[in-house]
Order: C-alpha cells, then sequence, then structure tokens
C-alpha cells in the first residue's frame, strides 16, 4: 500500500472513530455504518482525483459534490432531478429535514430516536469532518491541522453526552488522530530514502543494521507509537487524581459538591415537543398507581414545571437543588383556610420508562424512594442524581388534594411584588394580538380568577378552537400568534399560549408537564400510558398557591374550582370530562421510534459547539480561492435547473395573476411541455378537446382543462360583468395543477424528466430575447436613419 493510500484510510479511521463519541445520544446507532460507507466513498473520490491528478481545489470540490449527491440519493432520490441532482423540491426537502432535525435534537432527551431529521445532521456533519480531515491530511498533507475538526466532532458529543463513558469515546478519538499523525510520519520519513534506524543490529553477513534501506523508518514509528500511548495514557489517568479538576476533561457534568447535578440544575426543556409521539402506534404503560384518591380522574402526576418563556419555548429557569426532606415544605402561597385533604399515592414505574424527574400528584408533601434523588423546591420536583432515573422503580407520594371555592380565588389579595414580576415576564418580541385577545376575551370579569375562567372556557370551546394533532405551529412567540389566528392546535399550544395570555394580565402563570389520570384497571389499580402525557397551565393565586387550569377541549379534567357555583354534571366549557384516559389521541412524552421511550429530561446551555478552524500552510486554499470554488460550484450546480426555475417563477406569476387567459397560457406550456405541441389555429374549446386526447386525461383533470376553455371563451366573448371573479380565478388555477400533474403521470420517466428539467416552453426565453434584440436593432437603425437624413438634406 502507497504512503497516500494509507494515510488517506487513516483520515477515513480518524473521522470513523471520532464519530463514534456520537454514539451514547442517538438510538438505534445504524447510521454509523451509514456513514462509513458514505466516507469510503467520499474518500475514495478523492483518492481517485488526486490520482489523475486534479489541483487541490478541484479534488475537494469533486469530493464535495459527491457528497452532495450521495446525500440527495440517500434522503431526497424522489425530489431530485433524475433521482441525482438536488433540485428545488429537494432543497426544499433538505430544508425542511435540517428543521426537524434541529428541533429533534432540542427536544428530545438521550438517546434521541433516528428521526429523518437527526439522522441528515448526523450523516452530513459526518461527511463534512471527514471531508475536511482528507483534505488537511491527504491532499495539503497537514495531518496536525486535521485535529482541529477531528476535536469540533468530539467536542459537540462530549458536550451533549451526559453517559459515564466519555473516556472510551476519548480514548477512540485519540487512537484515530494519533493513526492519522503515524501514517503522516511514516510516509515523510519513508521518503528520506535510507533513514537511521536507531540501535544497531546484527544484519545478513554480520553487518551492522543501524541503517536501514528503503524499507522504511521502522525505530521512529515504533517510538511515535509509544509516545502516543503514552500521551493517552496520561490524559486518561492524570485527571483521575486530581480532584480539584472533578474529572478533568473526561468528567461528569457535576459542580460544587461533586455529586453530580450540584447545588443547582439546569435549565430544562422537557416534553416542549410532544407532537412527534402523539400518534404512537404502540401505546405502552409508562406507570401504574394505587391512590386513596376521592377522585382520581382529577389527579394528574405532574413531572415539571416550566416557568420561563424566552420566546422560544417554555422551559424551566435554572434551580438550586437540595437533599430531600423527610417532609417537604409547606405549598408556597397556601392558606389554613383553603379545605385540603392528605392522598397517599403508591407508583411503579415501567422498567423501560427511563425518565430523569419523578412523576408526583402536586403538591406533594413527603415522598418515600430509594436511589440518588434531589429536590428542587421552587418546582417542588425530584430530580434524578448521578444517572438516577425512573426505570422500574417504586415509590409512594404523599400530598394534598386542594379544595379552593370559587370565592377564596376570587377575593385572592395581591401576591408578592417580586413573584409577580418573575411569573408575568413576557418576551419583548410577544405578538400584541396576544394580549389584546387576553383583554377582549376578559373584558367582562372582575377578577383574576374571573380572568382565568373566561381564558379556560374561551380555549375548550367559545373561541372555537380545534385539537388537532397533526398541527406544527411551533411553540415560540410566532407559534402563539399563528395558534390564535388558526385555531387548530395540542395540548402545548393551548397550555403554552394561555400562560403567555394570562401573564399578558399580570396574573402570574407557569406550565406544567407531566401526565393526566390514566385509566382505571379493574384491580383497583390505574394504568398511565404514552398517551396520557399533558400538558397544562398553572396560575398563582395567593392563599391557594399555584392551580392548575385545563383549557385543552376533549382532555384531561376540568377543576371542580372552574365550574359554576351550582353543579350542573357539566364542566363550565363545552368540552366533555372523561375520567381517565380520554379517546381522543394525547401526546406522549418524546420517544423512539424504535422503543418510543420517553426521554430523560435534558439540560440545556451546556451543549457548546466548539469552533474548529483550520490553519493553512503556505500549500493550502485561500480564502479566495474557497470563495472562488464555492462560487463556481454553485454555479454548475444551477445551470441545468434554470430552464426548471424560470418555468416555476412564470407559473406561480400566471396562476397568482387571476386572470384566466394567462392559466390558459399556463396550460398550454404545460402540455407543451410533455409533447403536446400548441396550435394556435384552434378554438380555446378545440385545443382543449387536443390536449384531453393527445395527453389522455380523464375525470377531473379532462373537466377542468374543458371547464377553464369555457371561461377563457367567456373573457374573450362575454360582457364585463360575466367575466370569473376571484373563485373562477382559484378554481382555474386548480383545473391547471390538476391537469398539468395528470399530464406529468401520463407520460414515461425520461418524458416527465424531461418535462420537468428542460421543458420545451422554455424556449419561448429564447423567442423573447431575439424579439427584443429585433426590437433594439430596429430602434437603433430607425434612429441612423433620422440623423442620416438631415446630414444629406444639407448636402
Amino acid at each position: 500500500m502507497s504512503g497516500r493510500a494509507r494515510l488517506t484510510l487513516c483520515a477515513l479511521l480518524a473521522t470513523l472513530l471520532t464519530a463514534c463519541a456520537m454514539l451514547p445520544l442517538v438510538h438505534p446507532a445504524t447510521w454509523l455504518p451509514q456513514a462509513a460507507v458514505l466516507l469510503a466513498l467520499q474518500s475514495a473520490t478523492g483518492a481517485g482525483a488526486r490520482r489523475v491528478p486534479l489541483a487541490r481545489w478541484l479534488t475537494v470540490l469533486a469530493q464535495l459534490v459527491v457528497s452532495v449527491v450521495l446525500l440527495t440519493l440517500l434522503f431526497v432520490g424522489e425530489r431530485a432531478l433524475g433521482g441525482v441532482l438536488p433540485g428545488p423540491g429537494a432543497l426544499r426537502d433538505f430544508g425542511a429535514l435540517f428543521s426537524q432535525g434541529v428541533q429533534d435534537v432540542g427536544h428530545y432527551a438521550m438517546p434521541a430516536p433516528l428521526t429523518d431529521g437527526i439522522r441528515l445532521l448526523l450523516l452530513s456533519g459526518v461527511l463534512l469532518i471527514g471531508l475536511m480531515v482528507d483534505a488537511l491530511a491527504v491532499t495539503f498533507r497537514t495531518a496536525a491541522a486535521a485535529g482541529l475538526p477531528l476535536l469540533a466532532l468530539y467536542s459537540v458529543a462530549a458536550g451533549l453526552s451526559q453517559g459515564g463513558s466519555d473516556w472510551l469515546w476519548f480514548l477512540l478519538a485519540g487512537c484515530g488522530y494519533l493513526l492519522l499523525l503515524l501514517a503522516e510520519g511514516r510516509d515523510r520519513l519513508s521518503q528520506w530514502g535510507r533513514v537511521f534506524g536507531g540501535a544497531p543490529r546484527k544484519g545478513r553477513g554480520g553487518t551492522a543494521a543501524g541503517l536501514t534501506g528503503g524499507g522504511g523508518a521502522v525505530a521512529p514509528v515504533r517510538t511515535g507509537r509509544r509516545l502516543g500511548a503514552l500521551a493517552l495514557g496520561v490524559a486518561l489517568v492524570v485527571p483521575l487524581g486530581l480532584p480539584a479538576l472533578e474529572g478533568g476533561m473526561l468528567g461528569g457534568t457535576g459542580s460544587g459538591d461533586g455529586e453530580g447535578l450540584g447545588g443547582t440544575i439546569s435549565a430544562v426543556n422537557p416534553l416542549v415537543s410532544l407532537q412527534n409521539s402523539l400518534n404512537v402506534t404502540e401505546d405502552r404503560e409508562v406507570l401504574r398507581y394505587r391512590t386513596d384518591h376521592r377522585n382520581p380522574s382529577d389527579q394528574y402526576l405532574r413531572i415539571v414545571a416550566l416557568d420561563e418563556f424566552d420566546g422560544q419555548s417554555w422551559k424551566t429557569a435554572e434551580r438550586h437543588i437540595t437533599d430531600v426532606p423527610e417532609r417537604l415544605p409547606d405549598p408556597p402561597g397556601l392558606s389554613p383556610a383553603v379545605r385540603t385533604t392528605e392522598v397517599r399515592t403508591s407508583v411503579s414505574a415501567a422498567g423501560w420508562y427511563a425518565q430523569t424527574y419523578l412523576p408526583m400528584p402536586y403538591p406533594a408533601t413527603q415522598v418515600d424512594i430509594g436511589g440518588k434523588w434531589r429536590f428542587e423546591p421552587v418546582g417542588r420536583t425530584l430530580v434524578g442524581d448521578r444517572g438516577q432515573n425512573t426505570r422500574g422503580v417504586q415509590y409512594t407520594v404523599r400530598g394534598l388534594r386542594l379544595q379552593p371555592t370559587a370565592e377564596q380565588l376570587t377575593k385572592a389579595p395581591q401576591p408578592a411584588p417580586a413573584l409577580v414580576a418573575e411569573y408575568t415576564r413576557v418576551p419583548a418580541g410577544l405578538p400584541p394580538a396576544v394580549e389584546e385577545t387576553a383583554l377582549r376575551v376578559t373584558r367582562k370579569a372582575k377578577s383574576d380568577y374571573e380572568r382565568a375562567v373566561l381564558l379556560q372556557d374561551w380555549f375548550a370551546g367559545a373561541g372555537g378552537f380545534t385539537y388537532d394533532t397533526h398541527v406544527n405551529s411551533g411553540t415560540g412567540t410566532a407559534g402563539i400568534a399563528k395558534f390564535l389566528e388558526a385555531k387548530r392546535g395540542f395540548c402545548v399550544h393551548f397550555s403554552f399560549t394561555m400562560a403567555a395570555m394570562a401573564r399578558t394580565l399580570r396574573i402570574p402563570a407557569r406550565v406544567a408537564v407531566g401526565f393526566t389520570a390514566g385509566s382505571a384497571k379493574s384491580d383497583g389499580s390505574w394504568s398511565v400510558t404514552l398517551r396520557d402525557a399533558h400538558a397544562w397551565p398553572e396560575l398563582y393565586f395567593e392563599g391557594v398557591g399555584w392551580t392548575r387550569f385545563e383549557p385543552t377541549p376533549s382532555r384531561g379534567s376540568t377543576p371542580d374550582y372552574t365550574r359554576p357555583e351550582t353543579p350542573t354534571g357539566r364542566p363550565s366549557n363545552p368540552a366533555p370530562e372523561v375520567p381517565g384516559r380520554t379517546a381522543a389521541p394525547a401526546p406522549a412524552p418524546s420517544s423512539s421510534a424504535s422503543d418510543a421511550c420517553p426521554p430523560e429530561m435534558r439540560r440545556l446551555g451546556e451543549c457548546g459547539q466548539a469552533q474548529a478552524g483550520a490553519g493553512a500552510g503556505g500549500d493550502g486554499p485561500t480564502p479566495g480561492q474557497v470563495a472562488l470554488v464555492s462560487g463556481a460550484a454553485l454555479l454548475v450546480l444551477a445551470l441545468p435547473v434554470l430552464p426548471m426555475l424560470w418555468r416555476s417563477r412564470v407559473r406561480r406569476r400566471r396562476l397568482a395573476s387571476g386572470d384566466p387567459l394567462e392559466a390558459w397560457r399556463e396550460l398550454g406550456d404545460a402540455a407543451w411541455d410533455v409533447g403536446v405541441e400548441p396550435d394556435g389555429a384552434l378554438s380555446p374549446r378545440g385545443a382543449a378537446r387536443r390536449i384531453v386526447a393527445l395527453g389522455r386525461l380523464d375525470g377531473e383533470a379532462e373537466q377542468g382543462v374543458l371547464r377553464l376553455a369555457g371561461a377563457v371563451e367567456r373573457s374573450l366573448y362575454a360582457p364585463p360583468a360575466a367575466g370569473p371573479g376571484a373563485a373562477g380565478a382559484a378554481d382555474a388555477a386548480e383545473d391547471v395543477l390538476r391537469a398539468r400533474a395528470a399530464l406529468l403521470a401520463g407520460v414515461g420517466r425520461w418524458s416527465r424528466l424531461r418535462a420537468l428539467v428542460a421543458p420545451r416552453s422554455a424556449v419561448r426565453v429564447r423567442w423573447a430575447l431575439s424579439d427584443r434584440w429585433a426590437r433594439v436593432r430596429g430602434a437603433a437603425a430607425g434612429r441612423l436613419r433620422t440623423v442620416r437624413i438631415p446630414l444629406r438634406g444639407r448636402g
């Protein structure tokens, strides 16, 4: 094997070994073999380009193009041009997948499910790092600089990982980098010819073998391996002997007392995105519990409270945590005048359910549980420490069933100013429509309690909202505005929006995440499954404390204190109260597509991205070269799709104009693109029959073409008052799109590809340019004759 081939292989291995640090982050790990195959093809492209040989920047460009083509084939092949080149549709799909992947990374716990978005992020990231490593180490022969992209990849993985085996991934990444350095060193030394081999040894014939021939540098390579192993050993062992460093680079995320979470808990983002698990095909049991609650269907199991709204999403602020006390402190704001009943609940978690936060009824007063758990007083939650989670745990919770009256809530005094300031804070970018809608809905209320009930009832019935698990309006300020406009969403949208509106009314509010009561079993126990996951708003009233409301229609149960004073057997909102789990599909904790396991709570703000820069040597590419290569690559990729882009733009402009004549021109060009040439001698009705016959159209497509021909004739010959209105224009656009789809479906694959990539009607561009050029020449000739005539007259 040649030195350059060995260097290429080592660059590939170094990238793969470093990418193994991503294994704890995603399950299953089927993405790694795919990454290996893609990296192998990328490296083979580089090896072939260097063997030609091509210029260095052309080699990198070829590898980049091959990488883009491979990702296109793997993810959006059905939308690509010829199944290979990424066209506009494929680029839109890529953008959507990238956005979904970024959203999944922020919302899923580790190990996150291998969604298409996350897989695209992983493979494209590994390919990008692999391209940089191969370019630096092999193409530009600076293997030391290749450690920077490798370090970036490992740093991202280490920042996101919460596992206890980080030393293993560091060892693999370090070994890969050392292999790369040794391969480069051996290649350089082998070019020296005769290398001093260290201590003399007897060769054949008794001659000293201190000087070796072209066999390579055996002793220097062996010495390099020993030094590398020693360096790795020092990096792994020394931090363990330095407690002051708390584990050093390979330590956990603990701080302070060295006990895992230490004295604070960072902001978490649990169950902010429930949509991917709303329609799980296998509804698995999460918890099984028994309780002496008088009405178990009213008892929610709360996981955590999201009390900070930064404009992007609701999340839990950074809080101090302590050891779990024998008896938890009294709930904040609770007055002795409020009637309470002590409730005892015994819970058993499923063996597969690994949740960092402990689901409990609120407010809990005592928790009997084994293991390493810490207490967060503000949210009154228990969080696992040093890898502790709910997998298979059994625990007993004693809590209070609060029974405030409507009068107590109505007459609740104002909370402390500090509490109001913290829990009524809204981001500066919150649309004004949120506060305006809140004021309009609650304009008849005389107290904060009445405002809260009016908001709840407005969402649950009076406002005309629809529970829809397929809505993707987001969870930030823009998502709230979109939800208020579309009036469709699921529990996340209802709870987030009501909490934000309550804050604009100066009512302290936060969002709780957990489970509804579940469903009763024949043995007296209650079963909580994935589809019982839920989010709801909590509003603060002095004397009662944090109080649950239920704005989501057909979900959970409406609290007694929000119903009319005279019981009617129905809640204050039209949504039916269904004991236990409702028939509507409920949000489930973020789960893997393979095992539907809900996520552990991932701490935010600890996933730093290492910025890796490769210092270019004297033979490296300059920034100007990189910019030039990028521009040339974009130009080369854009040229084949220019006709398609032109047709797409013309189609949008014509159909958006509302003119049936423009829609008719678009229909004619669509038929021309698939081989039905236009015939200007025919009437609109005759041309329509010809398109139907040659395009083999039937059904709705045929009727649409004939309907459009009739609209064109009315537009040309009927009085102005009889012309089509806005609705007719919209129908014409739909008819054109339906006919175009039928025309494309009626031709073969290659004809359809030509119609999309190289449409025949694009010749109109050349005709238009020729006409314009002829007009320009005619105008120039006319001006020239005008100038010459006076000159001749003077002669």
